[in-house]
């Protein structure tokens, strides 16, 4: 199965689970580990205290939210590295392929990343991938979206009105890819055209 690239101008990817390899489970065993009695991030994405959701729409600090997790772990003396490390485990690898087909679709497409994170993330996962990679992330699109950085998330409409609009493209000339339904169908309301990165498909195989 392959998306429909007809009058496509610009191509909008997901990062996690798209572009980036996760592995949720690892978050929740190095919080457990720092004294967590239950789970902090569901297969589903779904966090189990607002704070998450707080941090990933820039409601609230790095700093803030390290406060936060030492809340909820019950635990005042956690130094900073420690939560960014436990909060960070879940970022794997952007596999060599990936990025080639990006430098690949960047010849005939605009690309745009849009991806629900947050401050800590985007700054490790930007460090790694330029250590790994020698580029910088960025430089792989013509602009980088992310939640905390234009305070909306995916599925929310406004979170798609505000990446169409701050790009100045057009809904319809857009293919929108990610790897969970629900935001497909937000995308889909937005009047883009979309493709569900299923479990188990490879984005270097669908085109």
């Amino acid at each position: 199965m392959k998306p429909d690239l007809t009058n496509i101008k610009n191509i909008i990817f997901d990062l996690g689970n798209v572009l980036l390899n996760l592995d949720l489970g690892a978050t929740r065993d190095a919080f457990k580990k720092l004294g967590l009695s239950a789970d902090v991030v569901t297969p589903e994405q779904a966090y189990a205290d607002p704070a998450f959701y707080r941090f990933e729409v820039g409601h609230i600090t790095p700093g803030e939210f390290r406060n936060s997790i030492r809340s909820i772990l019950n635990n005042p003396n956690l130094a900073d590295r420690q939560i960014d490390d436990a909060w960070c485990a879940m970022l794997l690898d952007m596999p060599h392929q990936r990025v080639q087909l990006l430098k690949k679709l960047n010849k005939k497409y605009r690309l745009y990343l849009f991806s629900n994170t947050n401050a800590i993330h985007v700054h490790r996962l930007h460090l790694e991938f330029r250590e790994v990679h020698g580029m910088a992330l960025s430089s792989l699109f013509e602009k980088n979206y992310y939640s905390h950085q234009i305070h909306a998330r995916k599925p929310h409409a406004e979170a798609y009105q505000k990446v169409l609009e701050l790009s100045k493209i057009k809904p319809e000339e857009s293919l929108f890819i990610d790897d969970l339904k629900k935001n497909i169908e937000g995308a889909a309301e937005a009047g883009m055209k979309t493709f569900w990165l299923q479990k188990e498909m490879e984005v270097t195989d669908i085109f």
